[in-house]
């Protein structure tokens, strides 16, 4: 379906540019309060056979990574794979890949909305909540990966005028504060934008406890004119709060490896690129886990293809920014003169890895320069296939970058291959069933939709509505 089709389902076009409206079939106030609202109202007795299945096998996996990190706890990080010199390899790499997934909740969420860009009523939610459940996982691995677990509560911000924490000055310290700060303020915004929602739940809900604990967690909300000035002064100021944290977050990571002597990470383009690959991935998910919603759900009027063509869009700017900074390495590589620096990007392209680099570079590269093509972009099927090799290729990239520049130290008697153990495997799928349980008791219980937000981009919001000036 082109933006051409789906403009026609729609009788009005927008008056300034004629693009394709936000909020298609005709939808009135009345029929998005009860599309949006259908799915957490529906009975547990008539939950769809479909969530149940997803639930059970999301929860499968989430009891692996039970095992896995009890298991971690009782052996040490000897079932993992890393030797010397890969001390960092799959930890490392799901940290990274976790913290960048999220990136696209907080820049969909904060920036978009101070831009005021409309397209993002519709996403917006939906994005919050991945950036919340992604950054669960994200910080399951600092805490596992460091040997000592008995001693991971050095990781807090405890004072240190004394000096006794010997890694205060760690970069592990920045990921964790840095990490924590954007679970912090992510989970305000998201909370905060849930509200008048919770608060239309909790009017419709018809049995007792629903309408309880949707009156608990809606504070109170009444909908009043008050209400709504306080709300919408909070939102802005939790939007101002979160843009820095779309730069600082996944910069701070990328001062893991910045800041070493280590060929292949001490360079400067490492803050920029990462910030750039982690909005790159993040939008990716985002498509995947939207067409799947979008469809079972029945959401199509409120999440269009115009969404879908404009995330596409993002992707093939942050991606072509990614191959940019791909190609930008390899050239100061030769440039410094620095044969350690050479060797280690020849070694990424042509060593031993040389599958996972031409991996990533055929995912994140090549793949998103399809989305030059506007039937590419709004093709649900194309995109769906890109935005999964996408993720595939932002993984391959943390494990190149990590592993790649670890295995061939500077003496090669030290040199190593790494390969991952069940255990690896296990850790990282499991941190996937977490995700997938969050989400799937955030799409039954929850609106994956902000209905205040979509109302607002909607002909009837106009004061000229039905005046034939719209």
């Amino acid at each position: 379906m082109t933006m051409e089709t789906t403009a026609s389902l729609n009788t009005t076009l927008e008056p300034v540019d004629r693009r394709a409206p936000l909020v298609l079939g005709n939808e009135t106030f009345a029929s998005v309060t009860n599309t949006v609202c259908a799915p957490a109202e529906i009975p547990l007795k008539r939950t769809p056979l479909v969530w149940y299945v997803c639930l059970a096998i999301s929860l499968a996996m989430l009891s692996l990574l039970g095992v896995s990190v009890g298991w971690l706890f009782w052996e040490g990080v000897g079932i993992w794979g890393n030797n010397s010199p890969v001390y960092w390899a799959w930890d490392i790499t799901n940290f990274v890949f976790w913290v960048g997934i999220g990136h696209a909740g907080t820049l969909i969420s904060a920036v978009l909305f101070l831009f005021r860009q409309k397209w993002r009523t519709s996403i917006n939610r939906f994005a919050e909540a991945m950036t919340i459940f992604a950054v669960m996982c994200a910080l399951i691995f600092p805490g596992i990966h460091v040997g000592r677990v008995w001693t991971a509560y050095w990781l807090m911000p405890i004072p240190n005028q004394m000096s006794a924490w010997p890694n205060f000055r760690s970069p592990l310290l920045w990921d964790v504060f840095a990490v924590s700060t954007y679970a912090t303020v992510s989970a305000l915004f998201w909370y905060t934008g849930l509200l008048p929602d919770l608060a239309t739940l909790r009017d419709r809900a018809k049995s007792t406890v629903a309408k309880v604990a949707y009156g608990i967690f809606s504070l109170g909300w009444r909908g009043s004119n008050r209400h709504w000035q306080n709300y919408e002064k909070a939102y802005q100021i939790l939007a101002g709060l979160s843009t820095p944290l779309v730069l600082s977050v996944h910069t701070i990571v990328s001062f893991d490896f910045a800041t070493s002597q280590l060929p292949g990470w001490h360079t400067t383009i490492f803050p920029p690129y990462f910030v750039a690959g982690a909005i790159f991935s993040g939008f990716a998910m985002v498509i995947n886990l939207m067409i799947i919603a979008r469809w079972i759900f029945k959401l199509e009027n409120l999440v269009t293809i115009r969404h879908f063509e404009n995330m596409a869009k993002i992707i093939l700017l942050t991606g072509s920014l990614v191959g940019y900074a791909y190609g930008m390495e390899f050239f100061i590589a030769w440039y410094s003169g620095n044969p350690y620096e050479t060797f280690a990007f020849q070694n990424r392209a042509f060593g031993p890895y040389a599958w996972a680099y031409w991996t990533m570079i055929s995912c994140n590269v090549i793949s998103p320069q399809l989305f030059w093509f506007k039937k590419i972009r709004t093709n649900l099927w194309a995109l769906f296939i890109i935005s999964v090799f996408v993720n595939i290729g932002m993984w391959f990239e943390r494990f190149v970058i990590i592993v790649t520049s670890l295995h061939r130290d500077f003496l090669p008697s030290s040199w190593a291959y790494f390969r991952p153990t069940f255990w690896d495997v296990a850790t990282f799928v499991g941190s996937w069933g977490l995700f997938f349980t969050m989400f799937c008791l955030f799409v039954r219980f929850l609106p994956m939709v902000a209905i205040s937000e979509v109302k607002s981009v909607m002909p009837e919001a106009d004061p000229h509505y039905g005046h034939g000036k719209h």
